[in-house]
């Protein structure tokens, strides 16, 4: 009898000591990471405080005090870095040739990302919107060669009677941590289609994003599986957190963020997609963090949780953005693994392209036209045979020197993976799409001499220059009035003139905003990227033009000269690196 109450009493002190048990759980998360593992610009050859080797330093340091932590990655992973292109264009032209598949100088063909996160023990992986760049057979090659799942909830099979997950992605992970149950939701924005050709996610399709992280809540929910329930979403926010003003240059459904995080039971978001950064914001009862772009942060959330008879319930969460910083040391071993795939890059960016008879700069490329910029436009003019052209300055801090002119400084010029583009469209298109960029600057309609005359909200990469009409920009008119003198061909440009109209690929998808391009027919699509082929131009030809077209202007003079200074300006600032 006594020995039956001693256990009884026993099971009731273990029970009593599991429902006050207190556990912490940390989640450490990277997104847009775009192939950056050295901390080293391609385009400058300079050090910069970024990339994953970086990051790897701070994930071991904030593991260290916490051994129950979980590492989830938001995507845009495997795709924008030259290491990671490089790499890529030596593993499709060995397949090509049918020889043994191998990487860079001997390396292991895998993707040297999923050969780092592997290293690093990442948990989950969202997939972006730009792992569809490389098309479907690259995007499963190097799904393959991770050792944790890409998951995404609304990125599914195409064929609706498929085995649920089959061709599609797994949409959730549910991790056991310290004996709490914690579901990593993934989630995608649907606007890939506007961007990627059909090729590019053949066997795929991409549904309402809330909805399906919805429908996931609810299944995990009903079923009790987890206690913790994250989303780990690549969709930003759609407006301003601080103000609540709408960001205007997304396209409808591309930011979904806010919306997800008011969906009942879940505890947390952490998302990516807009290259901001966000340490901590609450939606209600939700927290919600954005770690920066290319591996400048690393995002922390702190969960505390109580476990008493209902089980576990989260009684604290915190969270913050660690920076990347000159101090922060790289891994060593996540350089050595890396280190075949960079010599490979820097070989490749060192060769020489062309020569140039004069230094060029594109400081001042927004407020008049350049030689940097037409240098874009005549390659796009040329390869598409189009009338008019498109193009945006993507770095006002881009130099080409006087003489001889490397890959890596022509690449510089187009550091993204678009594709070209032709529509047939008309002249009030044009216009449409000219005033829709005018936004970049503010208007002064009193006096021009006295800014700011640009614009903060717009992003200078949705300011996009055009190639094939005469235009002037005048400041002292409204937004939706300025752009004047629009003439093609020596006329003025009449709104039903057609045209063929060479555009980026980001563009023919209306994105940044452009959705009067959205519409229109697609009538020639190039099959290397942009980069690409003003490499080939420039090569083919030996040297570059040293003079620009002059063929827009901002008016008056006086606005001109300001923007000017505001450019040189912001030229001459420390870049965030």
């Amino acid at each position: 009898m006594f020995r039956i109450a001693s256990r009884a009493w026993l099971a009731l002190v273990v029970a009593a000591a599991a429902w006050g048990e207190t556990v912490h759980i940390r989640v450490l998360a990277t997104t847009d990471l775009h192939g950056n593992i050295f901390p080293y610009d391609y385009y400058t050859s300079q050090p910069v405080a970024r990339g994953l080797a970086k990051i790897a330093t701070l994930i071991a340091q904030e593991r260290t005090p916490n051994p129950n932590t979980l590492l989830i990655d938001c995507g845009d992973t495997v795709q924008g870095s030259p290491l990671e292109t490089v790499h890529l264009a030596a593993v499709r032209a060995s397949k090509g040739a049918g020889k043994t598949s191998r990487g860079p100088i001997g390396a292991p063909e895998a993707d040297p990302m999923m050969l780092a996160m592997n290293r690093l023990g990442y948990d989950a992986m969202t997939i972006g919107n730009h792992e569809f760049d490389l098309g479907v057979a690259d995007l499963e090659r190097a799904r393959r060669e991770a050792r944790f799942p890409w998951i995404s909830s609304n990125v599914i099979s195409a064929n609706i009677s498929a085995t649920p997950g089959a061709h599609g992605f797994q949409p959730y992970v549910i991790k056991t941590v310290a004996g709490v149950r914690v579901a990593v939701i993934g989630a995608t924005t649907e606007s890939i289609p506007s961007w990627e050709p059909p090729e590019n996610y053949r066997g795929l399709r991409f549904t309402d994003a809330v909805a399906a992280v919805r429908k996931n809540v609810e299944e995990i929910r009903r079923k009790r599986s987890a206690d913790v329930i994250l989303v780990a979403a690549h969709t930003g926010i759609d407006r301003d957190p601080a103000t609540g003003a709408p960001r205007t240059q997304d396209l409808p459904h591309e930011n979904v963020a806010y919306q997800i995080a008011q969906i009942p039971g879940i505890d947390a978001v952490i998302f990516g997609h807009t290259h901001l950064e966000l340490g901590e914001y609450r939606i209600g009862p939700v927290l919600l963090m954005q770690p920066r772009n290319w591996g400048m942060s690393l995002g922390e959330m702190d969960f505390t949780l109580d476990r008493g008879g209902q089980g576990w319930k989260i009684a604290s969460k915190t969270s913050r953005v660690i920076p990347v910083t000159d101090k922060t040391p790289a891994d060593e071993n996540i350089l050595a693994l890396a280190r075949p795939y960079h010599e490979a890059a820097e070989r490749y960016l060192d060769a020489p392209v062309a020569q140039s008879p004069v230094a060029m700069s594109a400081a001042l490329a927004r407020v008049e036209d350049t030689p940097v910029i037409d240098a874009i436009q005549v390659v796009e003019q040329a390869e598409a045979q189009a009338q008019v052209s498109f193009a945006s300055a993507f770095d006002v801090g881009v130099k080409l020197p006087q003489g001889a002119v490397t890959v890596r400084q022509i690449a510089a010029l187009y550091p993204y993976n678009n594709t070209l583009y032709v529509i047939e469209t008309t002249g009030r298109v044009v216009r449409e799409a000219l005033e829709y960029s005018a936004r970049y600057f503010n208007s002064c309609p009193q006096d021009c001499t006295h800014g700011p005359l640009i614009n903060p909200s717009v992003y200078g990469y949705n300011y996009d220059m055009v190639a094939g009409v005469n235009y002037e920009i005048d400041l002292r008119r409204p937004i939706g009035e300025r752009i004047v003198n629009l003439q093609w061909q020596g006329r003025p440009l009449a709104g039903d003139q057609p045209l063929r109209v060479a555009i980026n690929s980001y563009r023919a998808g209306g994105g940044g905003g452009y959705t009067m391009l959205h519409d229109a027919k697609v009538v020639w699509r190039s099959s290397e990227e942009i980069r690409d082929m003003i490499i080939r131009y420039y090569a083919s030809r030996g040297t570059l033009n040293p003079a620009a077209a002059a063929n827009w202007r901002i008016i008056p003079e006086e606005a001109h000269q300001e923007a000017v200074r505001e450019a040189l300006e912001e030229a001459a600032r420390p870049k965030l690196k």
